[in-house]
């Protein structure tokens, strides 16, 4: 591994519990990022000459307490806070990733990032970029949308969050603890997204993510024991990253789910999920994950695709539509319904959904179509959808597969 994937890596796996604790000690999340980048830069320009470090998350982490510390003497900033920066400096890199004290930074972090001053939208696109070191451009995939839009969203959630004073706050306790949980969770559920199926790049998964979204998810289930969606979301997240192991071959090619060898799926992540989710039940939840979840189940606990139960699919996601009121999940009622009715049935919402501006751009439109047409035999058709959906896939691998389906319809 170069040192530029070495450093991309180390941000990836480490940014939450980086910028978690630099934030418990510079009190202010635009210097928290700043001085990260900085060790960023830092070790894009030393490790290429001097290697990559035996435990680069612990290298990044002193240095950017170093630099936090020369900035704050630069600005000659108040005896107080110079002091508070200098103890922070002093605790040694291992007290700084102690497991409890790394899971209080993370969550301090996060509540921040849900604070009650930013909207809705703009709480999950910085906790997107701040927790999960997202760039602008995977959570301008994730949210359909455009990376100036996301670019924009960030900076003034900064400035907000400045003009609150909010990173000098306790952490939040009652209703608005509860309140922030509901941001955190869909901030997970699309951080688990973005591993379980990579926007851009070569690989199709990235199970780092989703398995760092799992542990949030889980530590979030923990922090909120009576609530049922928290446990939904858990559910969700084991029952999903259960079938990673199949969903690539060992070359690291996508293998889609009529395909996919279902021994190798993590039995125990299943039997996690299952617990999960029935405590989300006895607990009284019927909320979109609790729904989610219960989609999952079905496709865990079927032994095929033919032998999955996609009437009840079909109208799991009829539900979750209508509660969420999602052109994406009226996408996939589609596919359920074609499994269930017959593509043709399926077709039909398709053709609905096409002129829906959110799905504009949106690869799995046309894939689907696609999908959809080959069923019913229309080749050729079907071919020009994989082809559409490629030219706008921006990852490698998938773009890869869709081309590769049209090849084979068209008999090349």
């Amino acid at each position: 591994m170069d040192a530029a994937d070495a450093v991309e890596e180390a941000w990836r796996s480490e940014s939450p519990r980086l910028l978690g604790a630099l934030l418990r000690i510079t009190r202010d999340l635009d210097r928290a990022e700043d001085v990260a980048q900085e060790a960023l830069a830092q070790a894009l320009a030393q490790w290429p000459a001097t290697g990559v470090p035996d435990n680069p998350a612990a290298w990044l982490m002193t240095t950017a307490r170093r630099r936090a510390m020369d900035l704050f003497r630069a600005g000659e900033r108040q005896q107080r806070a110079y002091a508070e920066v200098a103890a922070g400096v002093e605790e040694t890199v291992e007290d700084s990733y102690d497991v409890d004290h790394v899971e209080d930074d993370v969550l301090r972090l996060m509540f921040l990032c849900c604070h009650p001053s930013l909207s809705d939208d703009t709480r999950t696109v910085l906790t997107l970029r701040m927790v999960a070191g997202l760039s602008s451009r995977e959570i301008a995939r994730a949210y359909l949308t455009s990376e100036a839009t996301v670019a924009t969203r960030i900076s003034r959630a900064k400035r907000t969050l400045a003009s609150a004073r909010a990173a000098l706050e306790e952490e939040p306790v009652g209703t608005e603890r509860a309140e922030r949980l509901a941001s955190v969770m869909a901030v997970v559920y699309l951080l688990f997204n973005e591993g379980y199926a990579a926007t851009a790049g070569e690989d199709w998964m990235r199970p780092a993510l989703c398995a760092e979204a799992v542990r949030v998810a889980a530590i979030l289930a923990t922090v909120a024991p009576d609530e049922p969606e928290a446990h939904a979301l858990l559910a969700l997240l084991e029952l999903q990253s259960s079938r990673l192991p199949a969903r690539v071959d060992d070359a690291g090619e996508p293998v889609l789910l009529d395909d996919q060898d279902r021994t190798r799926w993590d039995t125990a992540a299943i039997s996690r999920g299952y617990a999960a989710l029935r405590l989300a039940v006895d607990l009284g939840g019927d909320g979109p994950y609790v729904v989610q979840a219960a989609i999952a189940v079905e496709h865990a606990r079927a032994p095929s695709v033919a032998e999955t139960d996609w009437v009840r699919i079909a109208a799991l996601y009829a539900r979750l539509a209508r509660a969420t009121n999602s052109v994406v999940i009226e996408l996939n009622r589609a596919v359920a319904l074609g499994m269930a009715y017959g593509a043709e049935t399926g077709l039909r919402v398709v053709d609905e959904l096409a002129a829906a501006p959110a799905l504009a751009g949106y690869h799995l439109l046309p894939a689907v179509r696609g999908d959809l047409l080959a069923r019913l035999g229309r080749d050729d058709e079907a071919a020009m959808e994989f082809v559409r959906a490629a030219e706008l896939a921006t990852n490698d691998r998938e773009r890869t597969l869709l081309l590769g389906r049209a090849d084979r319809l068209r008999g090349c």
